[in-house]
Formats: structure tokens, sequence, C-alpha cells
């Protein structure tokens, strides 16, 4: 039976320290919700069935937008439109306002929070839909088979698990080096972007750092100036403009030069494996180079090196080599 959710306990802190030590005290029986917007479609489909609802919505520390001095401190409870219109993130990092700006629909960003965005599960059908797959805890994809309907899996780093990032604002942290602060015991541990999201080569049953049974509460996104000012550039492609989840984007910040010539840059993609995919062969084409015709076609070339496309997914090959281009070229405007 769908649409009817189990019984839990709703638990509902109003302190950082409180919610710390419920998720410390109920283990892998809790379950934290924020928006709420990928926890409730669990539920009501009976996938997931924790014991106890931890609610976050009355922690006060886990709100608001700082202006730290080498960084912004982004608590994980703001919401995708406050974070998409916040004066400080569009003029220091607009490549990040727009990635949330092009999540879902306005309905769901005004909920929606920044925590939950990049703290969501994959939405591999299969696996949503409680098939025993390997990221169940069980012993398949049933998503890489001959007949498998998978064209929103990825393209790269395959390990058992076929499933990518569903989130848009992923990559545009991973191109600014953001740093997250989880919690857990009542100590707080910084983990660097690149080390945040996890590949099932590292461990198959979840996507983040943020271990759920282990008591850990994401707390503060930081990020640091490094790329403030910078040219940035986000872009998604998706089966419709509203709601749906990218086929692929892109997110990158570049610095350049007064001659033109690109000094830096670092590129990233998403929904092409299961955790956001730097571009390193580009970010090392580019540097030195201007931004031309010459220039788009190589990097359109070396984009998508390596990929491995599924029975049902080969487009998204030249999709991710053309919107990679297509950032590039901006820089040439």
């Amino acid at each position: 039976m769908t649409d009817m959710m189990h019984i839990f306990e709703m638990l509902q802190p109003t302190s950082l320290d409180e919610a710390v030590a419920l998720l410390d005290k109920h283990g892998k029986d809790g379950w934290v919700i924020a928006g709420g917007k990928d926890s409730l479609d669990w539920f009501k489909d009976r996938v997931k069935k924790p014991e106890y609802l931890i609610d976050i919505s009355g922690v006060k520390e886990l709100y608001g937008i700082q202006d730290k001095g080498d960084h912004i401190a982004i608590g994980p409870m703001v919401t995708l439109t406050d974070l998409s219109q916040n004066k400080l993130v569009r003029d220091l990092f607009p490549v990040l306002a727009d990635a949330a700006g092009r999540v879902a629909s306005p309905q769901i960003r005004n909920v929606g929070t920044i925590g939950g965005n990049i703290c969501q599960d994959t939405r591999c059908a299969y696996y949503r839909d409680g098939f025993p797959c390997y990221r169940a805890g069980g012993n398949t994809c049933y998503a890489n088979t001959p007949t498998a309907m998978n064209r929103e899996h990825t393209l790269f780093e395959a390990k058992r698990c076929v499933a990518v990032t569903p989130s848009d604002t992923a990559p545009a942290l991973s191109v600014l080096d953001a740093q997250m602060v989880i919690a857990r015991d009542g100590k707080l541990r910084t983990v660097g972007v690149d080390d945040f999201f996890v590949g099932p080569e590292i461990d198959i049953e979840r996507m983040t750092a943020v271990e759920r049974d282990k008591g850990d509460l994401l707390v503060q996104i930081k990020i640091p100036k490094t790329w403030a000012g910078s040219r940035q550039y986000f872009e998604k492609v998706a089966d419709r403009q509203v709601w749906d989840f990218a086929l692929v984007n892109v997110a990158m910040a570049a610095k350049v030069g007064a001659d033109g010539s690109i000094e830096a840059m670092q590129i990233a993609c998403g929904a092409v494996q299961c955790t956001p995919r730097r571009l390193k062969d580009v970010e090392s084409l580019v540097v030195g180079e201007k931004a031309n015709a010459d220039l788009e076609k190589l990097v359109e070339r070396v984009a998508a090196r390596g990929a491995k496309p599924l029975n049902y997914n080969q487009f998204k090959a030249p999709l991710m080599s053309q919107l990679a281009k297509r950032a590039v070229r901006s820089l040439s405007a």
C-alpha cells in the first residue's frame, strides 16, 4: 500500500545540542527531516520506516547566511529560494544561486533546504521502489541489466550500483571548494567537498559523509572566498524546465586575466555519476588559453572522455560535452 505513512514518533528539538543528542540516542532508528521533500516520498511509499522522526526545523543554529570574512557560512536549513535570492550569495557565488534557483519548482524551493538538496538520496526508480538492490543491501543492480530502464543513470565509475547524484547544487559546491561541518556526539568535524560526496566504491549504501546510523548531522556549509568574483556559470538540462531532476548539469568557476586568458578554472557535472564529476581534463586544457571556437572544440572532445554509457543513456555523453563547451563559451562574452 502506498501513500500511507507508517507510525513513528515525532521529536522536535529546539537546540543543536538537543538535536545531536537525539540522533546519538536513536541511531539507525532515527531520521532527520528538514524540508521533507525527499523524506516524505520514502515514508509514503513505505520503503523507509524509521521509528523516530527528528524534525530540525526548530533549531535556530541551522539557519542563516553569514559573511565570516574569508568565507561565507550557510546553515543547512536555508531554503533553496532564500539561497537563490540572497544578495551576498548572488554577488560572490552566482553559480550556487543559479543552481539553487533551478531545483524543482518554486513551491518545492520555498520549502526544500540546501542541506536536504545535497544530502538527498539517489532517485533510481528501482531503488526508490524498494527493490533489493546493492544500494538497499541486496545483491544485484536492477538498473544495469539488458532490459533495464537506465536513461537517467551513470556514465562513469559504476561499481555495482549505477545510480547518480540528483543534486543541482552539488556541482556548484564542488567547483567552489565548499566545506561541510558535521556534528556527531557533540563534536564537530569539517569535510571537504571532494570527501563529502561518497561513491559506491567507498560505501554503496550512502551518498555522503553523513552517516545517519552513527548520529551525524550536517550543521553548516562553508564556502571560502577563493572563487568570489570569478566568472561563473551553471546550466541544467532536464526533460521539463520545472520539477524534473537533471539529465546532466554543469557548474563552472573561472578566473580570467585582463588579456582574456584563462588563469584558473574548476568545472563539474552532475547526474553523470554517483558524485559530482570534476572535469579535470578540461580544467588542465584551458589554463593559459583564451576562450574561442578552437578551444571549445577541444573541450567538447575531452569533456566526456572515458564515458561508458548504459543501454538507454548514450545521449548523456554528447550532452555533457555540449554543456562543458557552453560553459567555456561563456568566458568569451
